[in-house]
């Protein structure tokens, strides 16, 4: 048997273990900087501070563990629907490894205070240089492999993975646009108000592909799958896919209404950010009919739970998202802690659910596993996962509402009725609950840990897996 008679499971396997670890690492920090909040005392010297830890949280949540599931279900998935073995080992090995550092070199610079600035993009342009290799090298495996399959038709997975895959290229590149002033330190070659409309244009992008485009993949995939049922509307699939990527560039400017920026471009934003209901909902109402005639295995399989659960959180932060873009809820929303409920919605809800949904998916194949250890425990994890992210986004949700309508009010002599301090006096019991919330989410990813290293104690990893013969009869 040939090599090209097989799929590289190496690099999946070792992007799927590296998921879950990161996922602990970043979630852990997570707890860490909402205990900070909670109990200010905690902030010890600048290496430990709020300031320096809340970006290698994001980072490490966004980039690290979602990164990681994203490499590791691409990969998969664009092998398994196209029935060829991944384009370049080589090259791929070097993805996994270049994003290792990246990652590795986060950790370090950012709590030493080496950062650009920009929101999700923090990473000074030595670390930014090595991203572009690394994401040109992803790129040229996955197209790569792409225009080696064995079928003639693509899967609609792989078009969202290959869009967010050249959107976030392009992001990268021009947000990133820096001169290099020493060798950790840069200033943007934006100014003003184009430095920020380019900043948002990326941030929500980067929202948009990495953390919506990127996991739609998965959902497309491993939905049916673990279902055993086809997609509900495979053209719904595709209108979902073009109506998504068309729309989603413009919605950037509703995180700068009331700023600097042109009415005309907040107005764009919101409009556009209104539009994106529509498609948002049509992918996720599309994952969810995918269950019709297996309601039932809902009850008992617990990897179906996580992933159609992440749908809802999908869709209830992609209606949530377009009705803070409107400049009059924006008016009471922006600046407060609903904000921060409504991110992490979409970031535990939707983007952690469907990804350790896969996961769960995923380890055991590429371990020769049946199934994980304890499918029992698959089932805690979700319904702690599951408590945690209802406290976590209910309490930030009561305290944003109420920091907004707190910083509005006005007495008769139009002096304000509350000062910024009460306002914070008063969000400290929802600190409390967050913490308690993210805290509980965390405690599920070390349920996953012992799950996990209980299903590959012992087995053997499969790196190449069989390519199925009535798969070779299509070459």
């Amino acid at each position: 048997m040939s090599e090209q008679d097989t799929y590289n499971y190496r690099v999946v396997r070792q992007f799927s273990l590296m998921t879950v670890v990161w996922g602990v690492v970043g979630m852990l920090v997570g707890v860490i900087i909402a205990a900070q909040l909670t109990w200010p005392e905690l902030n010890v010297g600048p290496w430990f501070s709020y300031g320096r830890l809340r970006p290698l949280h994001t980072n490490a949540v966004i980039f690290a563990f979602g990164g990681c599931a994203l490499f590791a279900t691409s990969y998969y998935v664009v092998q398994r629907t196209c029935h060829a073995r991944l384009f370049c080992a080589p090259l791929a090995a070097f993805t996994f490894w270049g994003w290792q550092a990246v990652i590795v070199l986060a950790a370090i610079t950012l709590p030493l205070g080496f950062t650009s600035g920009k929101e999700y993009a923090e990473l000074e342009w030595p670390i930014d240089i090595l991203i572009t290799l690394v994401w040109v090298s992803y790129a040229v495996v996955f197209f790569g492999t792409l225009a080696k399959r064995r079928v003639k038709h693509i899967y609609v997975a792989n078009w969202f993975f290959g869009a967010f895959i050249l959107t976030v290229a392009l992001l990268h590149l021009v947000n990133s646009a820096a001169i290099p002033v020493t060798f950790w330190k840069s200033y943007s070659v934006y100014a003003g108000v184009q430095d920020a409309m380019v900043q948002w244009w990326y941030g929500h992008n980067a929202v948009g592909f990495f953390l919506t485009a990127g996991f739609l993949g998965i959902m497309y995939y491993f939905i049916p799958k673990q279902a055993g049922r086809p997609v509900y509307s495979y053209r719904l699939s595709v209108v979902h896919f073009w109506a998504l990527i068309f729309t989603y560039m413009w919605a950037g400017p509703h995180h700068l209404h009331y700023t600097a920026l042109p009415d005309w471009a907040q107005s764009l934003g919101m409009i556009f950010s209104l539009i994106l209901l529509a498609p948002s909902w049509g992918g996720m109402i599309n994952g969810i009919m995918t269950l019709s005639g297996a309601w039932h295995k809902l009850r008992t399989d617990p990897i179906l739970k996580f992933l159609v659960t992440s749908l809802s959180f999908y869709g209830m932060s992609t209606f949530e998202g377009p009705m803070m873009s409107i400049k009059t809820v924006n008016a009471l929303s922006h600046y407060t802690d609903w904000t921060v409920g409504h991110v992490h919605s979409g970031a535990l809800g939707w983007v952690a659910m469907v990804s350790i949904g896969a996961m769960y998916f995923l380890i055991p194949r590429l371990f020769g596993r049946a199934e994980m250890f304890s499918v029992r425990l698959i089932n805690v994890h979700f319904w702690v996962s599951t408590i945690g992210v209802v406290l976590y986004i209910s309490a930030m949700w009561i305290a944003g509402v109420m920091q907004g309508l707190m910083w509005r009010a006005i007495n008769a002599d139009g002096t304000l009725t509350y000062s910024f301090a009460e306002a914070v006096k008063a969000t400290y019991p929802y600190y409390m609950v967050r913490l308690l919330g993210g805290f509980i989410f965390f405690a599920g990813m070390l349920i996953m840990v012992y799950n996990v290293w209980k299903t590959i104690a012992g087995s053997r990893a499969v790196d190449d897996a069989k390519i199925p013969a009535v798969a070779l009869a299509h070459a």
